[in-house]
């Protein structure tokens, strides 16, 4: 995770305003008259020579000048050049001039100006018509101390400074020579000048050879030796626990470190407020390391959350540091972006910088940075990108990241991240469920979960910042697919949406989700079949149909389901539908010992449980009891009468013989008793 802004300090672009005999005209003896511009009358050519002199806190430069007098005396007249002014860089300091030659030459300073200095040179005899003369020319830059961001810094660990050439206008040939001591890595930040030679001593050598174009020339040179560095331990807190950050500063840079720690120790207690989650773990401590640009990659400061190793440029403004401070929590395991990374670090960086009321510089989207607009999903890896469209996504993603949190609020945002951080997914099921995915969510998580955890809508952004071509057809698709979701919630009510369809939602596997959204619907409309049919019938439609549309196995038990309790329905109404409007008394006789109400009674309970099996047969009891009840009361009339029948006849047969059996033994009674 890097920090685009202010890659480098405000460098010293401007060209040596040169001037050797701008300002200065040529002498005449004789006569006065008509003074003749002097240039190119008088050239100048100069070999410079930037000594770097670490222990002294100064690059000592030597420029040998070449002056020549181009003008041709006449007979009434004799030209010659008694000064000349040469514009040097604006923080030198310590100049003296000399020559080879009789006389004493002077150097003074003739006007200061913030980006260069004029020195008059006062030559030591007068240079005549077609003469050269060489002089030398000497001037210290020192380093001033201060702000880290100043352009000239000299020191043990650290140089950087501002390399110019020196000629008359329009003048070839002149030459620039760096010399560093031994053990500096060097690197051209600016500007451009071939690569370096090692001494056999070890010094490294930078030789601009012969120039065509001096005064074009220019070169931005950042130099470290590696050596000692000096570490120090920050306390401090996230959300009421502990942290604990190592930074590392150069041994001659104690400022650095204490201004680093300062904003280290004020600022996290900040971010993990805002932010919402508590300090993430790394494999090794966190430590904030002093770096050169070169070490960053060409950026003022990256992270690398597997070493555990924050790299800050030492001239990083507070701004860069609390981005990478915020990089703690936004570097690739939170979110998968890279624009989403910059963007919110940038933007939690900047509300921290604030709150600590710091005048900070952050990003801005400039006019002429629109003209680089790239989508954000086409913003490559560090380094891939052209610097305009580099400057430009670092821009666009803060811009974006304000836009997002003025929608989302900060309340929003933080349960935004927390979902993050849980790699809880979006299309939860109803009353929650904690569903998760596998890794960080990327552009497309990040808007399923922003529309999902606050209440607005971020499509309208994705489509001006983020889309690239092909994904603004996804997003089509998206909306489509999301349209088609809504109305199944609001038609599922309280039944939870199959987990398949919440994947396929969540993938963006757009084309799966509709078709199997078009699947529930159908089941949804077979539930309002089956509760429009049993609330017709006086029936409570059973849980089965909504477990077997919950499951994840698909909608073909959910379809079997409701075919069922459709006919389940049929059949009791069917069975409700033979229940006679009069009883007559054979129907009555054919209901002894029937409980057709009861039956019915049994296949509602079975129908509520859904036991339709049992519902079903519970109906056919109580249908077929009153569909046989007329012919089954016939049978048993018939039965009874032919009983009776048969009762009266046994009665009769039963009455005669008993009366037989009384007159026999009347006879037998009225008989004359005899003896034998």
């Amino acid at each position: 995770m890097t920090s685009r802004l202010t890659t480098i300090p405000a460098r010293l672009v401007v060209a040596a305003l040169l001037a050797v005999g701008l300002l200065v005209a040529p002498a005449a003896s004789g006569s006065g008259g008509a003074v003749r511009a002097a240039t190119p009358d008088l050239t100048i050519v100069s070999s410079a020579r930037y000594d770097v002199q670490p222990a002294r806190h100064r690059v000592h430069v030597t420029v040998d000048l070449t002056l020549t007098n181009h003008l041709v005396d006449t007979v009434t007249r004799r030209f010659y050049f008694d000064h000349a002014f040469l514009a040097v860089l604006p923080q030198s300091s310590g100049y003296a001039v000399s020559w080879a030659g009789t006389g004493t030459p002077t150097v003074r300073v003739a006007e200061r100006a913030k980006d260069h200095t004029l020195v008059r040179i006062d030559l030591a005899q007068h240079l005549t018509s077609g003469k050269t003369a060489v002089y030398r020319l000497t001037f210290d830059l020192e380093d001033p101390g201060g702000l880290p961001t100043r352009d000239l810094r000299v020191g043990d660990s650290l140089v950087s400074f501002p390399v110019w050439a020196f000629a008359s206008d329009a003048t070839p040939g002149s030459s620039v020579t760096v010399v560093f001591p031994a053990g500096f890595l060097v690197q051209v930040e600016a500007g451009s000048i071939p690569p370096p030679t090692t001494s056999p001593d070890g010094r490294v050598v930078f030789h601009s050879g012969a120039l065509t174009a001096p005064l074009d020339f220019f070169a931005y040179l950042v130099a470290d030796r590696p050596g000692a560095y000096a570490v120090s331990s920050v306390s401090t807190s996230v959300l009421d626990a502990p942290v604990q950050v190592a930074v590392r500063s150069w041994s001659d840079d104690t400022a650095w470190a204490r201004r680093v720690a300062d904003l280290v120790k004020r600022g996290l207690p900040l971010l993990g407020e805002r932010i919402g989650l508590p300090w993430p773990t790394f494999e090794q401590p966190l430590t904030i390391e002093e770096s050169v640009s070169r070490s960053t990659g060409g950026y003022a400061g990256i992270f690398d959350p597997s070493a555990g190793k924050v790299q800050i440029a030492y001239y990083a403004d507070a701004f860069v540091v609390l981005h990478e401070a915020s990089h703690a929590w936004f570097n690739g395991s939170l979110l998968a972006d890279r624009w989403a990374n910059e963007a919110f670090a940038s933007y939690y960086g900047a509300a921290a910088a604030n709150d600590l009321k710091l005048k900070v510089t952050t990003d801005v989207l400039t006019e002429a940075l629109r003209k680089s607009k790239i989508p954000l999903n086409a913003w490559g890896p560090v380094g891939s990108e052209k610097v305009e469209q580099e400057d430009y996504a670092y821009a666009a993603a803060l811009e974006l990241a304000r836009q997002i949190a003025k929608r989302a609020g900060p309340e929003g945002l933080q349960k935004v991240w927390k979902d993050a951080a849980d790699k809880v997914g979006a299309y939860q099921p109803v009353g929650g469920g904690g569903e998760t995915v596998a890794g960080p969510p990327d552009w497309r998580g990040l808007l399923d979960l922003l529309e999902a955890r606050t209440d607005a809508t971020y499509e309208d952004l994705w489509r001006t910042w983020v889309a690239r071509p092909a994904d603004l057809a996804l997003l089509d698709q998206r909306a489509a697919a999301r349209t088609k979701y809504d109305s199944l919630l609001k038609d599922a009510r309280d039944w939870s949406v199959p987990k398949p369809i919440r994947d396929a939602m969540r993938s963006w596997q757009f084309d799966d989700a509709t078709t199997l959204i078009d699947a529930a619907e159908g089941v949804i409309q077979l539930r309002a079949n089956v509760e429009q049919a049993a609330s017709g019938a006086g029936l409570y439609a059973p849980a089965t149909l909504r477990t077997a549309f919950e499951n994840d196995d698909g909608f073909d038990d959910a379809t079997a389901e409701a075919s069922a309790e459709l006919a389940t329905i049929e059949r009791y109404t069917g069975a409700v539908a033979k229940r006679p409007t009069q009883v007559t008394p054979l129907m009555t006789l054919g209901l002894w010992n029937e409980t057709p109400e009861a039956d019915l009674i049994a296949a509602r309970d079975a129908f509520a449980k859904g036991d339709l099996q049992a519902s079903a047969l519970a109906s056919d009891e109580a249908a077929a009891s009153w569909a046989n009840a007329e012919s089954i009361g016939q049978g048993r009339a018939f039965s009874l009468g032919a009983l009776a029948l048969f009762g009266l006849m046994a009665l009769g047969l039963f009455t005669t013989t008993f009366r037989r059996r009384r007159r026999r033994r009347r006879i037998r009674m009225a008989r004359p008793i005899t003896t034998r």
